[in-house]
């Protein structure tokens, strides 16, 4: 086919990622140019077009940014975020966090009681899979967070980190975020269907 152009301007998240995916879908898709409005959505696209096979390349327009995937002839495709090197015989614990505290009563009490289970979670040894943030969660992963270094820490021993990037735009933190990989909804929702348990802090 040739060029084909879709404008997902104005959509919130997940929007953008599954309408790029419902036209790589297709068998004829060789070439699609997608029009965002924000940095999230930009590397939430590229991210997604480049697992499905395609070299990505990302312009920066009035308004916003085109990003234009070309799948390359015979280009493998790892689909949202999950390869077969998932296998393992462990069982798959992901922790949601989407608070940057634990419970109510004392805001400070509440901040020291997330770092030290964050601190902790190392302790679930081979079963700990994945961690998502999202809303004020993503407050943990960026530059001044005290949390930083353990999650650093946790990400170089192999666990893989998601941070919902509509919530970093949303709290203007998507510049300062240290640590993780920026996501959206699709691949949280695709993590949590995929793990054997989920441990949720909201």
């Amino acid at each position: 086919m040739g060029d084909e152009v879709l404008d997902c301007r104005g959509l919130a998240c997940p929007q953008p990622v599954l309408k790029v995916k419902e036209i790589l879908d297709r068998e004829d898709a060789t070439r699609l140019t997608v029009k965002v409005d924000n940095a999230a959505a930009r590397e939430n696209v590229s991210r997604f077009m480049a697992r499905m096979g395609c070299q990505v390349n990302v312009e920066s327009v009035h308004g916003g940014f085109e990003v234009t995937g070309i799948r390359k002839a015979g280009a493998e495709t790892c689909e949202i975020m999950f390869p077969a090197e998932e296998s393992t015989e462990a069982k798959k614990i992901a922790v949601l966090v989407g608070t940057d505290r634990m419970g109510s009563g004392d805001d400070v009490l509440g901040t020291k009681l997330l770092f030290s289970f964050l601190g902790t979670l190392k302790e679930m040894g081979p079963e700990l899979w994945r961690l998502i943030f999202l809303n004020a969660g993503v407050k943990l992963t960026i530059d001044s967070s005290d949390s930083l270094q353990t999650l650093q820490e946790l990400e170089g021993s192999g666990i893989h980190i998601l941070v919902c990037g509509t919530c970093l735009s949303h709290f203007d933190l998507l510049d300062r975020k240290r640590v993780g990989e920026t996501t959206n909804m699709l691949d949280i929702v695709t993590a949590l269907q995929l793990a054997d348990k989920v441990i949720s802090l909201t």
